[in-house]
């Protein structure tokens, strides 16, 4: 029996043992889970890490009272125990009517078409292929002037899910993923250390960046940190590197959650159809792109994948509900978590974007920092370079950006045309103008 089909029955099963024992409603979810990583540091073998897991999460819905558990265990007479035991802790909570099964309509048109998903490649990746990427990452950095230490990390990682539900939902899916990674640091003057580091995930072994470019890209970033001073006090044009764009788009993406909206906590509440942003922003949830990393078949209830327009031409066109807090709000479901979030192109990349600012702050890298999902005011961290004349000049550090989400993106100058690809969140280079940095 194929593993997947394990993994249905399990599910299935569970399904029968909790209606038996009384569950109005059920949804059943059985996986399994296998990662592998090996660190290398300095040219020497520093942890070999191997995790396999399997489990079973069970939603029940009894009396209008709702509860959640998950087990490891799978030895059916003590997973009948188990069950039993749910059930019964079920009926002791307090009711809540909005607590329901998602409508069988939903699960209706997911996507029959191969996803990418699954890269049998994976699964064969030896012991000594892993250390050999380490080793070309690493060996880049070592003897190099300044270095301190380079730390190379390989891992990969595969999974298979299955879910059922008491009304009608039986499906399944599973993911492969790949990646590398590698941090270099450096000395500098006086105690300084600066580090940079670089890496790539990807589902498909040949869609990976090579180790030697992720090696290469780690010394040159740690290089550019050196000499890093304390960044200036100004209103600047910003300029955010590809691969620090997403943090910005999650602290603007996060608070669209129904969850958010129902509770107070968003600063989107109430701005469906409204031009809240700048209209160069355009944003689509797309569960669908070939080997994505946050490709899916169906989400986490069971709700048929498909595109959903988020942000378009800067208007708010829909929150990530499910089927609970569209109750409470009385909003039809549409997903309740995002899947690959894809901004969409303008023109140029990064050196042309910075040779148009010609004075202002490049952004690589954020340093903690936090943003409020109620208000959008927000204070970060950076790493990044001056812009002098249109060039990228000396590295600054030790400066925060502040400022409201909303107000930030309605001044988004200009969206590049180079999106990072090795996220769920597909983000080019980004252009602000206007933008309060505190430092010296």
């Amino acid at each position: 029996m194929a593993k997947h089909d394990q993994l249905l029955q399990s599910a299935a099963q569970a399904v029968d043992r909790a209606k038996r024992h009384g569950a109005d409603g059920v949804w059943a979810s059985a996986s399994r889970v296998r990662s592998l990583e090996t660190h290398l540091r300095d040219g020497k073998l520093e942890r070999v890490q191997h995790n396999t897991s399997r489990g079973l999460a069970l939603r029940l819905y009894v009396s209008d009272r709702y509860s959640t558990h998950s087990t490891s265990d799978l030895d059916p007479t003590r997973l009948d125990a188990f069950v039993a035991e749910a059930v019964a802790l079920t009926r002791a909570l307090e009711p809540d009517t909005h607590r329901k099964l998602p409508d069988p309509a939903l699960f209706a048109g997911r996507p029959t078409q191969d996803l990418g998903l699954w890269d049998a490649q994976v699964a064969e990746i030896s012991p000594e292929a892993r250390l050999a990427a380490c080793e070309e990452m690493n060996s880049v950095s070592r003897g190099q002037p300044q270095v301190i230490s380079a730390t190379s990390i390989a891992y990969d990682s595969d999974f298979a899910a299955a879910s059922a539900s008491s009304n009608g939902f039986s499906d399944s899916w599973g993911a492969t993923s790949v990646g590398l990674y590698t941090q270099v640091t450096m000395r500098d003057e006086g105690d300084a250390k600066p580090a940079d580091g670089m890496g790539a995930s990807s589902r498909r072994v040949g869609d990976l960046l090579a180790a030697r470019e992720i090696g290469e890209e780690a010394l040159r970033r740690a290089r550019a940190r050196l000499g890093s001073k304390k960044g200036p006090t100004v209103v600047a044009p910003m300029v955010v590197d590809r691969q620090a764009a997403g943090r910005l788009l999650h602290a603007l993406l996060g608070p669209t959650s129904a969850g958010s909206i129902q509770q107070g906590q968003s600063f989107w509440q109430g701005k469906i159809g409204e031009l809240a942003v700048s209209e160069k922003l355009s944003i689509v949830d797309d569960p669908l792109v070939l080997s994505g990393l946050g490709s899916r078949p169906f989400d986490g209830e069971g709700i048929a994948a498909k595109r959903m327009p988020v942000i378009e031409r800067g208007v708010l066109r829909n929150y990530y509900v499910d089927t609970y807090y569209g109750s409470k709000l009385g909003l039809a479901p549409t997903t309740g978590s995002s899947s690959n979030q894809l901004v969409a192109l303008g023109a140029g990349d990064l050196n042309r974007h910075v040779a148009d600012v010609r004075s202002g702050v490049y952004v690589t890298s954020w340093l903690g920092g936090n943003s409020d999902s109620t208000t959008g005011d927000f204070s970060f961290g950076i790493r990044g370079h001056l812009i002098e004349n249109g060039e990228i000049a000396a590295p600054v550090g030790e400066m925060n950006v502040t400022g409201n989400l909303l107000q930030l993106f309605s001044r988004l100058r200009a969206v590049g045309d180079d999106p990072w690809m090795y996220s769920s969140l597909r983000a080019p280079t980004l252009v602000f103008d206007d933008v309060q940095f505190s430092g010296a």
